[in-house]
C-alpha cells in the first residue's frame, strides 16, 4: 500500500459540477447565487459566475501577433467548494447532495431535502 506524503492532501469528491446553480454560504459574497463556470478538483475549488470578483493590474505583454492591453481587469477568482451549496433545480432550496442508483442502475445525485434526482 502506497503511503501519502505529509504535504499531500487527501482529495474529496466534488459534489457540484459545471453548470450547477450554487449558493455561497460563507465569505464576502455570502447569500449570492451563481452558476459554476469551472471546477478545479485538484485544489477543491470552483469558479462561480458573479462571485469573488477580483481586480488585476495587467501589464502590456506581447502575445503572439497581437498585444494584450494594459489596464485593470476584473474576473472571478476560485473559491473553496466547502463555501458553496448546491441549489436543487426542483425545490429551489440550497441542499446537501447524496448519491444513489436509479432504476436503470446509473449512479445519480439527489437532493437530500426533496429526494428528487439532480442529474
Amino acid at each position: 500500500m502506497a503511503r501519502r506524503r505529509k504535504d499531500e492532501k487527501k482529495r474529496r469528491r466534488l459534489r457540484v459540477k459545471k453548470g450547477d446553480t450554487v449558493l455561497v454560504i460563507s465569505g464576502d459574497d455570502r447569500g449570492r447565487r451563481g452558476t459554476i463556470l469551472r471546477t478545479i478538483p485538484k485544489e477543491e475549488r470552483v469558479v462561480v459566475q458573479g462571485v469573488n470578483i477580483v481586480k488585476k493590474h495587467q501589464r502590456p505583454i506581447q502575445a503572439g501577433r497581437g498585444q494584450v492591453r494594459a489596464g485593470i481587469i476584473e474576473f472571478e477568482a476560485p473559491i473553496h467548494v466547502s463555501n458553496v451549496m448546491l441549489v436543487c433545480p426542483t425545490c429551489g432550496e440550497a441542499t446537501r447532495v447524496g448519491y444513489r442508483f436509479n432504476e436503470e442502475g446509473r449512479k445519480v445525485r439527489y437532493c437530500k431535502l426533496c429526494e428528487a434526482d439532480i442529474d
